[in-house]
């Protein structure tokens, strides 16, 4: 293979959220001074595994290794299925055979040290790997320092499940062994965080799942925001479906909390409220994944400033983040997002390996939520790039579902929801 099919990448590009406002046919293996250029992607989730396919497909001939310590991903979409009974924790789990097939070479270990100066990266077992480009898609952490009451190891008795696994089974028999009559509370955090409507999501179908099986229960959320994500119409349907079942408290009512009683299971809110729980599901404030702060890539806020056209750092050259963990503008922190983003970092990589002009990025993100197995509601925007406003949402573009929907609308919706789980999941892993 002498030179680049200029179709194959605009339609791979087309496929995959981007525009091409201009585009210089690519002629790899004639033009590229490091032909076989060493890409190390460290993070195997729905950016990382996403990124390492595309660029794969970009350019088969790049060096591409993908490091990611679990041999499954379970995913954070669809988990609060789980929660509900509606799936098992194997449904919503994937491995890499795909990338492996594709001659991606898989590495199931932690990078522990990134030495940006020599480009070199230190794996938990003490094996360093050379790169010429690093990606970083390292999803979240938690700043555990911000909870008065609470560290990591109380994440045992008090689950946030926000990590798609071990949280998620946890937090599932909580729910199982909880009695008829109890209490379920939910603390969603400020913002910015992982997947801004999932709390509203999770609470919908652990209402569902008491309907069914714990009808006198009661669900509170304690939000420590004013408004979220989709709310006309998570209430609109929580009205509907769970009347009487389900109290929201924002922020400025008596939502904020103050700290977290673990031993005797008891939020205590700003307000000087007390609330006691059978099951407890707090979801602590968010920072970018352990490797973005070890390696110097996060500001004050605990993030990763970003190129946002190319996801390079804004603090060491050859290094792009991805995901939950970078700054990206308007765009929301979510699984969608992060497959997006994996696709334009791809094409940035490639076509600064090659010496060639980036085609104009698009970046897309929809985001369904099931307020039962048969209520859907959705959210979708495109967005764009500037120098002046970085990534920003193109006025007039997606939009939320009508709030004056029938149950049709509502039914055809939860199936969308889950063909476009199916979509995605096979984009990043298939």
């Amino acid at each position: 293979m002498n030179t680049y099919d200029r179709r194959r990448f605009i339609k791979l590009l087309g496929g995959s959220g981007m525009m091409l406002a201009s585009f210089n046919p690519l002629t790899v293996f004639a033009q590229s001074n490091n032909p076989s250029a060493r890409v190390i992607i460290v993070g195997g989730g729905f950016g990382g595994a996403t990124c390492a396919k595309y660029l794969n497909m970009f350019d088969p001939g790049l060096s591409v290794t993908l490091i990611e310590p679990s041999k499954r991903f379970t995913s954070c979409p669809f988990s609060n299925a789980v929660l509900s009974g509606m799936r098992d924790l194997d449904s919503i789990s994937y491995g890499y055979h795909a990338h492996v097939k594709r001659g991606i070479n898989v590495v199931h270990d932690k990078v522990t040290q990134i030495d940006a100066a020599a480009k070199k990266i230190t794996l938990g077992n003490g094996e360093k790997l050379s790169y010429d480009r690093l990606v970083l898609s390292p999803g979240i952490d938690f700043r555990w320092e911000d909870v008065e009451g609470m560290n990591a190891s109380d994440m045992e008795l008090i689950p946030h499940a926000w990590q798609g696994g071990p949280q998620t089974t946890l937090l599932r028999d909580q729910l199982v062994a909880m009695k008829d009559g109890g209490t379920f509370i939910i603390a969603p955090p400020e913002n910015p965080f992982r997947c801004p409507p999932g709390p509203y999501e999770r609470v919908s179908l652990i209402a569902h799942y008491l309907q069914q099986h714990k009808p006198n229960s009661k669900i509170l959320i304690l939000d420590a925001k004013e408004k979220f994500s989709k709310q006309p119409l998570f209430m609109q349907g929580w009205e509907k479906l769970y009347p009487g079942m389900i109290e929201w408290v924002s922020g400025d009512t008596g939502g904020r909390i103050d700290h977290v009683d673990v031993k005797n299971k008891t939020i205590h809110s700003e307000s000087g409220d007390k609330h006691q729980a059978e099951v407890i599901n707090f979801i602590p404030p968010q920072k970018a994944g352990l490797i973005a702060h070890t390696a110097g890539l996060t500001n004050s806020d605990g993030w990763c400033p970003v190129n946002q056209r190319t996801f390079e750092s804004e603090v060491h050259s050859d290094i792009h983040v991805i995901g939950d963990a970078s700054i990206a503008g308007k765009m929301p922190k979510s699984g969608f997002a992060a497959n997006s983003q994996g696709k334009v970092c791809a094409a940035a990589i490639v076509s600064a390996v090659h010496g060639t002009k980036m085609p104009e990025p698009s970046y897309v993100n929809t985001c369904y939520s099931l307020v039962s197995p048969d209520y859907g509601i959705s959210v979708a925007a495109v967005y764009r790039f500037s120098d002046d406003k970085g990534i920003y949402k193109v006025e007039g573009s997606g939009g939320v579902s009508p709030k004056e929907a029938d149950a049709n609308f509502r039914k055809q919706e939860a199936r969308y929801a889950k063909g476009w789980y199916d979509s995605i999941t096979s984009d990043s892993f298939g």
